[in-house]
């Protein structure tokens, strides 16, 4: 499945446009890592554990943003957006959107 943020795939014809698609999760903080992050706040740096949930949920909605256009017959996905959203205190929703489409080699 080729992802692209683009509008087109290079050295590729779009022959179908299958529709929008998306994947999202929803993640919740940990307390263990709260009270790391606390401490950060005080000398700074990197949190890394929020780093590591938020590269694992961004891999997550991807993940499911592709598997959603595979079962459209789509080949490609283009314009791909990721968007973060506050669902409640404490828990955030990462979502991965996009048109999937069908594409063919140029001539």
């Amino acid at each position: 499945m080729i992802i692209t943020t683009t509008d087109f795939v290079a050295n590729r014809d779009i022959v179908q446009h299958c529709g929008a698609v998306s994947g999202n999760t929803v993640r919740a903080k940990h307390v263990g890592r709260d009270i790391a992050a606390g401490f950060k706040t005080l000398f700074g740096g990197e949190i890394r554990g929020y780093t590591e949930m938020l590269a694992e949920a961004r891999k997550e909605a991807l993940d499911r943003m592709t598997a959603e256009a595979s079962r459209l017959g789509a080949d490609a996905v283009i314009n791909v957006r990721y968007t973060t959203s506050m669902v409640m205190q404490g828990m955030s929703e990462m979502l991965a959107y996009g048109t999937a489409v069908k594409t063919s080699e140029k001539n």
